[in-house]
């Protein structure tokens, strides 16, 4: 018959144990294996003073007097701004038919949180763990990403449990819920992809990345501005959802939080400005909004700096964190003015501005709008003026993945645009320098013409005059009476005022291949000093070849083309010490092709380059540069050389 007795015992004792939980206060939390929200029911809370003790015996009083009250409605506990500690109060009782290890869990920032645990509520409350958010999750007496305080119960046994917090970095906004450490693991294992963060921060990350390979092509700082911008509301969305505590160590973990939160959020919106200024191209048409872009953006990072500096030795100075508090005011009254200003800099350009300027101002406002409303409503949330959950994770994360979407295609844009001001200026770069390089060749054309008329017209004559008078029937009777040395210093004179004559007719005939008329084509220039050239009694034989389409180029391509044959052929006569010499010019398709060559003893190439060859050598390189040509250079020690130049035609 006992089994009879047990049976009846197991059938009865769940039934007088559910009537003992009808017959239990309504804000009772039963305790199952999986406990969902919401949650407001089940809590009532209160603020109380930093100053007054953070004790068992503290939530006791307050409980007795009544302080604490039912948790408004809504998704999330929201105090607003303030720097009293928070305390919470649950009845919990655990329904599993064992002893449970359950965990109270805060998922935001806490500088400290303590459990207090009361059994069946008799007695003090007696402290149970603490926590705080300043150390990473590893760290932690539950390593996790929130604030997590564990405790045990009994099967079937109840408690009243009190949580103190403590956050005087911002608002008081308390997601929290209560439940098995196995139901919380399993909702943390799979929190990063059901809460959308895995796509989000590929998102975030690829952006920001994509704009600094632009910044490195484009030296762009809108690019630069971009990374920054992304940068810092992403660790500020990181920071909102404890993901830094996982992913950071614990010297970049704490530098964030000593920085604040909102510090990184009031960072990035400095940064939008920026971005907004270069985007509307402020600076070329608004100089006054573009002084207040960069007097806004001074003022976020001023702020985050001395917030920074100044909060910790505030609140260790004011035990009630009045001092703080004015600090932390000060922190959101320039997060919403920097809101508000970038929508008026928008405005005025959209209302103001012409036709360009207000369809920049329009494309601009688009992208601003979606971030400007994840802002909104999410400060909205913080300050506890409304309680507008709409998306996971948070109104702001998909506000900035929208804009993100939006500012790429529009940056992408921007590039296309840079990339075709960049064609523009390369080409009118080029024109410029061919200007320069016509006007150059012009002057030295000029320069080389009034030479050798000068030399044709004047020089000349006077040798010719001189060699006729040292001829002259005179000298010859003078040196018939003279003695025979002298006759022979007449011989020598002669031959050397011989060779000067022919070297200045060489000269002029080399800078001016005709001095009356037109200058005649490439082919009979070249030929016309080649022949001249050769009248030379001592000195090497030159040959040449000057392709007959040559003649159809345009007048500057054969002068300069002239020019540098010249001036090669001189460069072989003078320093080659060749037998022969020879001339070759060709029309290409898209080239003319110059090439002198000898026979002589050639020289070293790299020794040449190295002190950066003769004044010939260097003027057929600068001439050839200006018409976008290249001089190339073959030569051994004893071989002879050969110099080939090519201009686009």
């Amino acid at each position: 018959m006992r089994w009879l007795w047990i049976v009846w015992l197991g059938c009865i004792v769940p039934t007088v144990a559910h009537a003992s939980a009808s017959a239990a206060p309504s804000d009772t939390l039963w305790l199952e294996a999986s406990n969902a929200g919401p949650w407001n029911p089940y809590l009532s809370y209160c603020l109380d003073s930093r100053s007054q003790p953070n004790t068992g015996q503290r939530a006791a009083t307050l409980w007795a007097a009544k302080r604490l009250q039912p948790v408004p409605p809504g998704r999330v506990l929201q105090a607003g701004f303030t720097q009293d500690r928070l305390w919470l109060r649950a009845v919990v009782v655990n329904t599993l038919p064992q002893r449970t290890r359950f965990v109270w869990s805060v998922y935001e920032f806490v500088d400290s949180a303590t459990l207090f645990v009361q059994p069946r509520g008799q007695g003090l409350p007696r402290r149970t763990v603490s926590t705080s958010s300043h150390i990473i999750a590893d760290q932690r007496p539950f390593p996790a990403r929130a604030a997590c305080l564990p405790f045990w119960l009994e099967a079937n046994a109840s408690a009243v449990l009190y949580l103190s917090l403590e956050n005087q970095s911002g608002s008081l906004y308390i997601p929290t819920d209560i439940t098995t450490t196995e139901d919380f693991l399993a909702y943390e294992q799979g929190f990063i992809v059901v809460k959308n963060w895995t796509w989000l921060l590929g998102l975030y990350f690829s952006s920001a990345l994509f704009n600094l390979l632009l910044f490195a092509f484009l030296r762009d700082k809108i690019h630069l501005w971009y990374g920054a911008y992304v940068f810092f509301i992403t660790l500020f969305l990181m920071m909102e959802d404890g993901l830094d505590g996982l992913l950071l160590p614990q010297a970049t973990y704490g530098l964030g939080w000593q920085l604040g939160q909102y510090s990184l959020l009031l960072l990035a919106l400095g940064c939008g400005v920026r971005i907004m200024a270069i985007f509307l191209r402020l600076r070329q048409g608004w100089p006054r909004l573009y002084r207040l872009s960069w007097v806004l953006s001074g003022l976020a990072a001023g702020y985050a700096l001395g917030y920074a500096l100044l909060a910790q030795p505030l609140l260790r100075a004011d035990a009630a964190g009045h001092r703080l508090a004015w600090l932390n005011a000060g922190r959101e009254a320039l997060l919403w003015g920097i809101l508000g200003a970038s929508v008026f800099i928008l405005a005025a350009v959209w209302s103001q501005g012409r036709a360009p300027h207000r369809r920049l101002a329009a494309l601009y406002g688009l992208t601003y709008l979606f971030f400007f409303g994840g802002s909104v409503n999410f400060l909205l949330n913080r300050t506890g003026l409304v309680n507008i959950h709409l998306v996971d994770p948070n109104a702001l994360a998909w506000g900035l993945a929208l804009e993100l979407f939006t500012l790429s295609a529009l940056l992408t844009g921007r590039f296309r645009h840079t990339l075709r001001q960049n064609a523009e200026l390369r080409v009118r770069q080029l024109r410029e320098r061919e200007l320069a390089g016509r006007r150059l060749i012009m002057a030295q054309e000029e320069e080389r013409e009034a030479l050798a008329r000068e030399l044709h017209d004047a020089l000349a004559p006077s040798l010719t005059a001189l060699h006729l008078a040292w001829q002259g029937r005179q000298v010859r009777q003078a040196l018939a009476e003279a003695p025979a040395v002298l006759a022979d210093t007449h011989e020598q004179t002669e031959a050397l005022l011989r060779q000067v004559r022919h070297d200045v007719r060489t000269l002029s005939q080399g800078m001016l291949p005709t001095l009356h008329g037109e200058p005649p084509p490439l082919p009979e220039a070249v030929g016309l000093l080649t022949e001249t050239l050769s009248l030379a009694d001592t000195g090497p034989r030159v040959h040449c070849y000057c392709d007959a389409a040559t003649a159809t180029l345009p007048m500057p391509v054969q002068q300069a083309a002239y020019r540098m044959v010249a001036e090669l052929l001189h460069n072989a006569l003078r320093h080659a010490q060749a037998a022969e010499v020879w001339v070759d010019v060709r029309r290409l398709p898209n080239s003319l092709r110059l090439v002198v060559s000898d026979n002589g003893r050639g020289f070293d190439p790299q020794a040449e380059l190295a002190r950066r060859g003769g004044l010939g050598l260097r003027g057929v390189r600068a001439r050839a540069g200006y018409l976008r040509g290249h001089v190339q250079v073959q030569s051994q020690l004893g071989h002879g050389a050969s110099i080939i130049v090519e201009i686009p035609v």
